[in-house]
C-alpha cells in the first residue's frame, strides 16, 4: 500500500514539475508590454511563484519539459 502511495505521489510530481516548467518557459517568452492588464497581473503572480521555488526544483521543472520537447523533437523527425 505505500509502495502504490509512493508511485502516486512521484506520478504527481512529475505532473506539477511538467506544468511549472512549461509555465516558466512561457512566462519567459512573454512581451508584458503586449498584454493585457489581467493578463500581466496573472504573469506576475506565477512569475514571483517560480521565483520562489528552490532552485534545484526549477530545474528539475526546467528538465521535465526539455525531455518532452526533445522526445516530440526526435518523435517529428522519425
Amino acid at each position: 500500500m505505500l509502495r502504490r502511495e509512493l508511485e502516486i505521489f512521484m506520478g504527481e510530481r512529475q505532473s506539477l514539475l511538467r506544468v511549472v516548467g512549461a509555465s516558466a518557459a512561457l512566462i519567459a517568452c512573454l512581451d508584458s508590454n503586449r498584454l493585457p492588464v489581467g493578463a500581466v497581473e496573472s504573469a506576475d503572480q506565477v512569475a514571483t511563484l517560480i521565483n520562489m521555488l528552490p532552485e534545484e526544483t526549477l530545474q528539475d521543472a526546467l528538465g521535465a519539459i526539455n525531455a518532452e520537447i526533445e522526445e516530440e523533437d526526435a518523435a517529428k523527425g522519425s
